[in-house]
């Protein structure tokens, strides 16, 4: 004990003298303030990057915050005239200053560790026997919101039939799952042989299965040892047939497997009967058509739950394949879950869309979500531990081409292959009254994409021309992001490498010298020059802003070629940087992680985004940058979330980079569609409606789908800004309406919005890029970053429900009824003030820009301009007209 005491007493001086040590418990402050203090203040992007100058500079308390004439190059050559002892001293001073600006201290994730009290968390009934619990040495590990998911699946559980716990990514769902599993097979002793099983214990329940990705296989293994004694056996790679053996012998409590291996060898898993089923990443089952999705069907057990934070990706109709796994019949059959729910929720959205199609799709979106709710538990990080976050924003770039991609785009929309899918419904030359696609312009036998794929089949194939599109967007997207991705590919086949040559003369043409030939470039130079590349001239400004604030960035790319790219272009500017692709050893995926996430010198971790969107905690890093979207929304959203969880360090801002006037804008018009059906059919939110495409729908094709919208030239466009400037307008024009009917000293009602569109937006953010993005004093900044225009996607898509006034809720007998006291959401009364206090903001801020006798956007424009005087020389107004009132 001596010698205890002794070692104890050396360590003190240590933890004391170092500035840079971790608190100790006993010298946090106390929790409470913490939590209740602000969230981190958003930001427009030129705003951001002012501050970020403005806090580096040494007279930081003496500037302007928004002051224009600090630029990036003064930026740089201020920070050479110090020495290195003065950079320190400022570096420490802005980390200080941002902390005050954030309004949150860093919270270290020491502080949350126990979180309960140290006794069992019951969940059976009173009187009911055996007395199911989460153990003690679990339950006080739990946050408040995964006690509550452990009841849900419960509730599941006893009911013996399925369900989907949808908390979004990053709040513990693993967690929630094996306590929950811990009390059904009662794990009550803290310290035990999880390879002993309990006598009898299989004869009273029979094992659980848990299908996974295999990035994940290892991490369900590591949970299960840190959290409960069980006896679980992978399922994967050459073991399977012993493991099997093991299984149908009674000698596996958890079965873990991946979802390749489920998918070859699921009639043999499908024999055993299994007590519980947990497919994680359930979206994985939204095909109804794939092999895995069949397979899952055959699993011999009622008590299915999946696991996502995405349950809806890409349509409505995905919500009926994953909830028919795991309640069938819970919503019907197919068709009658198409024509009562999906028709009407995508035609209800569209921004022309009749008064009644809009009222019915209200209807529908209520009763939908009230049928979810019985099986589905959906939470969000701001819902539940946002106050133990420190917050993200996630910014969409704009980027404007280089002059040379530009040529190389239209080069490329000229070719024969795509003149034919444009023009496919025009009358055919020939003078056959029918169109191209079915007669004479079927096959291009004379273009460069469509012989290849046609070598040993010169009449062409059954899905002629439009097996031509998928080769011809990729294109596209890849001329889009660099133009070193068109030429050949030195991995590919010989004559697929001909064939790319072949294809990069043909887009490059006069400007063949300029890129170098259509051969691959060797040059460690050009490949890193970012003069072709509108998107690395904006990304090579941005990060040495960043570098000089000593910020951690993700940088994702899907392509491995232009991860490639982005590694020669990080040597080039001197960056430390780690890469994680799909060559990256599994065992060594961590020990990249802890180190990127340990160590200072570590400033860039350049991750494939298929390779590296799921499974990593990079908690340090607070820049993300997204090269290249996907056409799927949820692969954006995973990779953010990468940063953004429990334990973050500093608050997250996200870029991601968009090739104006290209292809790449409509891939992200699409996400917004897609992401706003979500939010109506999973969460029944009201969302803006911007856009007249619907959906598989050929009559009303609008502005997003159809083959003609992907190969449009957009390139004298402002494609998204404009759409956005549409929607603005009209919401503007129904203010004014209302207000010319109003007197300006009536501030006691606000107008009402029309239904199925929202007038004033989360405190008037949501405003055309042109309107404050691009405002006359950022302008210069974002031209020289060549950013044509930048917003944030929490703006455009809504984030937040809208005001319910009838709610459709569900008896016991399954029948709906409205019930406008009812809330189809769980809530405590805390975040119901939140809703209310927002709400409140958003009448006070329409409220004052009657006032000032503007409509919102030329109100929020004065804000952006007005001096502190004048806003409180309106505030006083504002407060004296209220009194008389």
């Amino acid at each position: 004990m001596s010698l205890l005491r002794s070692f104890k007493e050396t360590l003190k001086p240590c933890c004391n003298s170092s500035s840079f040590s971790q608190p100790s418990l006993s010298q946090q402050p106390p929790l409470p303030s913490v939590i209740n203090q602000r969230k981190p203040p958003k930001s427009s992007l030129s705003r951001q990057l002012q501050r970020l100058e403005h806090d580096y500079l040494p007279s930081t308390q003496e500037c302007h915050f928004g002051n224009p004439k600090f630029s990036l190059p003064q930026l740089k050559n201020d920070a050479h005239m110090h020495g290195q002892q003065d950079d320190d001293d400022h570096q420490e001073e802005a980390e200080e200053e941002e902390v005050k600006e954030f309004g949150r201290a860093e919270l270290g994730r020491v502080q949350f560790e126990d979180t309960g009290p140290y006794e069992p968390l019951v969940l059976s009934s009173d009187g009911e026997f055996p007395i199911i619990q989460v153990p003690a040495y679990i339950n006080c590990r739990l946050l408040a919101h995964q006690r509550e998911g452990v009841k849900f699946l419960y509730m599941l559980y006893k009911s013996n039939h399925g369900g989907i716990l949808g908390d979004d990514m990053g709040l513990g769902k693993t967690i929630q799952t094996i306590a929950f599993l811990a009390a059904v097979y009662g794990k009550d002793e803290e310290y035990g042989d999880s390879r002993v099983l309990k006598e009898n214990q299989l004869g009273q329940k029979g094992p659980v299965l848990i299908i996974c990705p295999t990035s994940v296989i290892c991490n369900w293994k590591c949970e299960f040892s840190r959290w409960a004694p069980f006896n679980v056996s992978l399922y994967h790679g050459s073991s399977c047939e012993l493991i099997l053996e093991k299984l149908q012998a009674n000698g596996v409590e958890v079965l873990v497997t991946s979802f390749d291996t489920f998918r070859i060898h699921g009639n043999l898993l499908s024999e055993i009967k299994w007590e519980i089923v947990v497919v994680d990443e359930a979206h994985r089952l939204k095909n109804e058509k794939s092999k895995f999705y069949s397979a899952c069907l055959e699993i011999k057990t009622r008590r299915r739950i999946g696991l996502t934070g995405t349950i809806m990706q890409n349509k409505i109709m995905e919500l009926f394949n994953l909830f028919d796994w795991a309640a069938p019949g819970s919503l019907g059959t197919r068709e009658h879950f198409r024509e009562f729910y999906d028709e009407p929720l995508k035609h209800g959205q569209r921004a022309t869309a009749p008064e009644r199609f809009v009222r019915v799709a209200g209807e529908r979106k209520q009763h939908l979500v009230a049928v979810l709710h019985k099986y589905m538990l959906r939470r969000t990080k701001e819902e539940t531990i946002g106050q133990l976050m420190l917050g993200k924003e996630d910014n969409v770039v704009f980027c404007a081409m280089s002059e040379l991609q530009k040529r190389v785009y239209q080069r490329m929309l000229q070719l024969p292959d795509v003149q034919c899918l444009i023009n496919k419904d025009l009358p055919c030359s020939c003078g056959s009254p029918l169109a191209q696609v079915e007669c004479c312009k079927r096959i291009v036998p004379k273009g460069i994409i469509w012989p290849y794929l046609h070598r040993g089949s010169p009449e062409g194939c059954d899905s002629c021309p439009f097996c031509l599109v998928l080769p011809c967007l990729v294109k596209l997207q890849q001329i889009s992001n660099h133009l070193e991705l068109i030429k050949p590919n030195p991995r590919d086949e010989p004559d697929k490498q001909r064939k790319d040559a072949e294809f990069a003369s043909a887009v490059f043409g006069p400007d063949i010298d300029i890129v170098g030939g259509n051969a691959p470039s060797k040059s460690f130079m050009d490949l890193s020059d970012t003069r072709y590349c509108g998107k690395m001239r904006a990304l090579e400004k941005l990060m040495s802003s960043w570098a000089l604030m000593g910020d951690k960035i993700l940088l994702f790319s899907y392509s491995v070629r232009m991860l490639d790219i982005l590694e020669k272009f990080l040597i080039r500017k001197g960056f430390c940087f780690s890469r994680l692709d799909g060559s990256t050893p599994t065992n060594m995926r961590q020990s990249l992680v802890d180190e990127f996430n340990s160590s200072p010198s570590k400033q860039v971790f350049l991750i494939s985004t298929r390779a590296g969107g799921l499974g990593l905690n990079l908690v340090s890093a607070n820049r993300v940058v997204i090269f290249d979207p996907n056409w799927n929304p949820a692969q954006d959203l995973q990779a953010q979330d990468r940063s953004f969880r429990f334990g973050q360090r500093r608050h997250v801002v996200v870029f991601r980079l968009l090739a104006a006037g290209s292809l790449e804008e409509l891939v992200y018009s699409r996400q917004v569609y897609k992401q706003q059906l979500s939010n109506i059919a999973v969460s029944g939110k009201m969302e803006k409606r911007y856009f007249e495409g619907v959906q598989d729908c050929k009559e009303f094709q609008g502005e997003l789908f159809g083959i003609c919208n992907l190969f449009r030239d957009l390139s004298d466009k402002l494609f998204t800004s404009e759409i956005l400037e549409l929607h603005e307008k009209q919401g503007q024009q129904h203010t004014e309406h209302h207000s010319d009917k109003q007197e300006l000293t009536s501030l006691g009602s606000l107008p009402t919005p029309a239904e199925g569109s929202e007038t004033f937006s989360s405190v008037s953010k949501n405003l055309h890029p042109s309107d404050i993005e691009i405002a006359a004093t950022d302008k210069p900044v974002l031209e020289d970053l060549g950013i044509l225009y930048a917003h944030r996607n929490e703006d455009i898509v809504n984030s937040r429900p809208g005001i319910q006034q009838k709610i459709i809720v569900l008896t016991g007998d399954n029948n709906p009824r409205i019930d406008t006291n009812a809330s189809w959401k769980r809530k405590t009364d805390g975040e119901e003030n939140v809703v209310s206090t927002r709400d409140r903001k958003k009448i006070q801020y329409g409220r004052l820009a009657q006032l000032k006798g503007m409509g919102v956007v030329e109100f929020s424009k004065w804000v952006l301009s007005a001096t502190p005087s004048d806003r409180e020389s309106l505030l006083r107004n504002y407060k004296r007209r209220k009194k008389e009132a």
